[in-house]
């Protein structure tokens, strides 16, 4: 477990998290709206070398970025709107871990032997306001994580 007692902690984790990343890797973020997913996600990013605006993809579903801009090449994705398993196929997930990474906020929409071998990543709100950081991370993540 992890504290994360404000936006910069929690874009610092992301940054140290981004610097990780390889391809084939999954990061799967769960978390109420408003936990502070998409900040992880946007320090993955900073720490994959992106320096531009991060939006949430909620509305695009899956946003790529690609070198130069980042290391390696990853997909952002955002699966609340998803209502249909049957649709995902058809985002093309599974080519970009051919030579990227994909981080998945509202991950439940895939099925749960995806996430088999993931970093699975949940944040929560404490009663002070802080976010706390819990996981489970898969064989792929061995000597990886937990950030030191």
């Amino acid at each position: 477990m992890m504290i994360l007692e404000n936006e910069q902690a929690t874009l610092d984790a992301g940054r140290k998290l981004g610097k990780l990343l390889r391809a084939g890797d999954k990061i799967a973020l769960r978390g109420t709206l408003g936990a502070g997913k998409t900040t992880l996600a946007r320090g993955m990013l900073e720490g994959l070398g992106y320096s531009e605006e991060v939006p949430s993809p909620t509305f695009a579903i899956v946003q790529p970025y690609e070198p130069p801009d980042t290391r390696i090449p990853v997909a952002h994705v955002d699966l609340y709107r998803i209502d249909d398993p049957e649709e995902i196929p058809e985002l093309g997930l599974e080519e970009v871990l051919v030579d990227g990474a994909m981080i998945v906020e509202w991950p439940d929409r895939m099925p749960d032997g995806f996430w088999n071998d993931a970093l699975n990543l949940e944040l929560e709100i404490t009663v002070e306001g802080n976010r706390r950081l819990t996981w489970t991370a898969g064989n792929a993540w061995n000597n990886r994580w937990p950030l030191t």
